[in-house]
């Protein structure tokens, strides 16, 4: 092949040249495959086994998204020998532990996992209260998606962001949901925030309501 004339040459080198390419673009194919699968495989999951809606190529809190299916599969076997404690008497025994006003620990429950003890949200967030992994491991939760320890956790944190801003819930409503390091004296405006704080403080307001009935229609 060193002694081809020039002529020949200039026929074999745009074959190499093409097949090289070709090549080039199946590695590029391969390569986005490799990183594409492992993101979809963990967004479907986390949308199947935690009953929530994720965008199956979403690159965000990957690690606190397989957190979170870890510790659903460290919990789930024990579903099959035990049943979750009642949820409305768990939030009324955190409420009244944690000292907090009544009914707003279980207008939180209400709106972040609709009582769903096996919610993972697309953030990687588990379980009643919807606790991060970085805030479960805080907080000294070991299974996340166990109602008691979850109930329990959230009423702690609301206790603690309630203490934080003088007993303003809505700022510590705010700041279970955005982190209280995002809350300087006013409700982050941060798109999401403050549709959150609106939906707490409604359901807390229509479960005072409800209370307040109940109260009123006892003989």
């Amino acid at each position: 092949m060193l002694f081809l004339t020039p002529r020949a040459w200039s026929r074999f080198l745009p074959r190499v040249r093409l097949k090289t390419k070709s090549q080039l673009r199946i590695l590029a194919v391969v390569a986005t495959l490799a990183v594409i699968t492992p993101i979809v495989l963990i967004n479907l999951s986390v949308a199947f086994f935690g009953s929530s809606v994720v965008f199956p190529l979403s690159p965000f809190f990957l690690g606190e998204k397989l957190s979170a299916l870890g510790a659903y599969a460290a919990h789930r076997p024990i579903c099959l020998v035990t049943e979750h404690p009642d949820v409305p008497t768990l939030i009324s025994r955190s409420e009244i532990k944690n000292r907090l006003p009544r009914g707003l620990l279980a207008a939180i429950i209400q709106v972040e996992s609709a009582g769903r003890p096996h919610r993972i949200s697309s953030a990687g967030a588990m379980g009643l209260g919807q606790l991060m992994p970085s805030t479960a491991r805080r907080l000294g939760i070991s299974d996340p998606f166990d109602s008691e320890a979850n109930i329990d956790g959230a009423g702690r944190l609301m206790a603690e962001n309630l203490a934080r801003f003088r007993g303003n819930i809505q700022l510590a409503v705010a700041a279970y949901n955005a982190g209280a390091g995002a809350v300087n004296g006013r409700v982050p405006q941060n798109g999401q925030t403050p549709i959150y704080v609106s939906r707490v403080m409604h359901a807390y307001s229509e479960i005072k309501r409800a209370r307040a009935t109940t109260v009123v229609s006892r003989p």
